[in-house]
């Protein structure tokens, strides 16, 4: 089931034609049971049927009651009513203005004709007469629709659920709702700055951008490279075999590449700390053994409980025994607790930045041929032995989004920078680590740009419904939709080659609901309409 195109979802939807016009037919085919208000089922709930008209000022009472409920959470309604009357249609227009939802009418112009001998074919017809007055208002309703200010206006006709065409104005769906909700797997924390409160945080662990050199073709949606973020390891009794059954799928499903979450605790916005979280570096190397061409790597691994040179050498390791398909994300580190529960230091947010510059220093020294000292801006080593080498260039991508400091070290110092995937936030994050560049003398197009999303992907609308109330928790079934941008493959392509459009050569993709290989077959169509 697909809601119809063009149409926002959540929106207020008013369904405006006469008896027999197809109104219920057309919204029963594209927006589920619930999501539809009809004054002709209310009249049999508060009275003795669907035809008892002296139930209607209840059934309209409570019908009232429902869409503006409906309105005030941010879900889709549909009012199933002629939608004759153009003091309820504007109160319907307030409300969803109110209530920050797109407000569109259906207008349906089906044939007299057809309406006439659908009313026919009713075991309870409505009065011819009663019937003729309704056709007679609808081109004069058509006119008042054109000036009532909807958001789009749709003209539908024809005998069956019809076609739909967009008759004028626009609208968008919501913006994203806030951060936090159970299920995110992203780090919330670059810790920024130190005195820039107005950083949100890191939003998510970076990884691949591509190979080294070659960051592709930005714009191109067909270049966009998918990688698959695994944040929770639903594996019961089989850890190997779920891991290489996910890593395989991922391979068939169209994605670059693997990324592991680096942390010692499942993060609060995945999971329970008692979840198994598995150490990235070791599961990483197990995945290098398959026989896929996908590219392995953390996202991210702080700084602050990694040693550069410990991270260098997993790096390096896993490079060569991987044909050169590592990557590394790095960072500055955000979680407290997990430090504090194994013991490990937790410096401030500055010493903290300080260490994520000297671990790049660091790390692109220990992969350099050669054995000589080295002595840098903000590390000297004695000798740079690290052996194995890496195969190829191990991309080093900066994970968090803190304006001042953060981007400027992946401006300077990264090949790549991975920014929030929400395009408002995206266009305010990517002006700065421009900005960053260009102070540094550094080309913009050097810094590849990668994004980690954390999409809802359903087969059909009540899929997507489904999954919303399986993992939203406590937070509000439209604030989670919107976050997470709950839609059909077709939604999220739509979605991808806005980004591609705007720069981003990677997506990292965090499935809330991966529990097995099966899951990923949903991203495999979004992938496939992008090639």
């Amino acid at each position: 089931m697909e809601a119809a195109a063009g149409i926002p979802d959540p929106a207020l939807v008013v369904l405006v034609g006469p008896s027999g016009s197809g109104k219920s037919s057309w919204a029963a085919a594209r927006y589920l049971a619930r999501e539809i208000v009809s004054s002709d089922q209310l009249r049999a709930i508060v009275g003795s049927g669907e035809h008892d008209l002296d139930a209607s000022a209840d059934a309209f009472t409570l019908l009232g009651h429902i869409v503006a409920a409906r309105a005030r959470r941010g879900l889709t309604v549909v009012v199933d009513t002629l939608g004759l009357d153009q003091d309820r249609r504007l109160e319907y227009l307030a409300l969803a203005r109110g209530s920050g939802l797109p407000a569109v009418a259906v207008a349906f112009g089906t044939s007299a004709a057809l309406c006439r001998d659908r009313n026919r074919a009713r075991s309870v017809p409505v009065p011819a007469a009663a019937l003729t007055a309704q056709l007679r208002r609808m081109p004069g309703v058509r006119a008042q629709l054109a000036a009532e200010g909807w958001d789009l206006v749709l003209d539908v006709a024809g005998p069956g659920p019809g076609s739909g065409r967009a008759a004028e104005g626009g609208a968008s769906p919501a913006p994203a709702g806030p951060p936090g909700d159970p299920g995110d797997p992203g780090d919330p924390g670059d810790p920024g700055d130190p005195g820039d409160p107005g950083d949100p945080g890191d939003p998510g662990d970076p990884g691949d951008p591509g190979d080294p050199g070659d960051p592709g073709d930005p714009g191109d949606p067909g270049g966009l490279e998918f990688i698959l973020q695994i944040s929770r390891f639903g594996w019961g009794d089989d850890p190997a075999g779920w891991l290489r059954s996910i890593a395989l799928a991922a391979a068939d499903a169209g994605f670059g590449g693997i990324a592991l979450m680096d942390h010692l605790l499942q993060i609060p916005q995945v999971g329970r700390a008692w979840e198994p979280i598995p150490e990235p570096w070791v599961t990483l190397g197990l995945l290098a053994g398959l026989d896929t061409r996908l590219r392995l790597g953390t996202l991210v691994s702080p700084v602050t409980f990694r040693p550069a040179g410990v991270t260098a050498k997993a790096a390096a390791t896993l490079d060569a025994l991987s044909s050169g398909r590592a990557f590394c994300g790095i960072g500055a580190g955000w979680w407290d607790r997990e430090h504090a529960g194994f013991g490990i230091p937790f410096p401030a947010a500055r010493q903290r930045l300080d260490l994520l510059e000297a671990a790049i220093e660091t790390m692109r020294a220990l992969w350099q041929p050669g054995t000589k000292p080295y002595d840098g801006e903000r590390v000297s080593l004695p000798e740079t032995t690290c052996y194995p080498r890496p195969v190829t260039p191990i991309q080093i991508i900066v994970g968090g989004n803190g304006e001042r400091r953060t981007l400027g070290i992946a401006a300077r110092l990264g090949d790549g920078c991975n920014l929030p995937s929400e395009a408002g936030v995206l266009d305010v994050k990517l002006a700065a680590l421009r900005a960053h560049c260009e102070r540094a003398g550094r080309d913009p197009a050097e810094v590849a740009v990668t994004v980690l999303d954390i999409p809802v992907v359903g087969r059909d609308r009540s899929h997507v419904a489904a999954l919303v109330e399986q993992l939203r928790g406590r937070t509000a079934a439209a604030a989670f939709a919107r976050r997470h941008h709950a839609g059909l493959a077709a939604d999220h392509a739509a979605r991808y080659r806005e980004l591609a459009a705007r720069g981003v050569s990677t997506v990292f993709v965090a499935l809330p609901d991966l529990a097995g290989p099966e899951d990923l077959g949903r991203m495999a169509q979004v992938i496939g309409a992008l090639r």
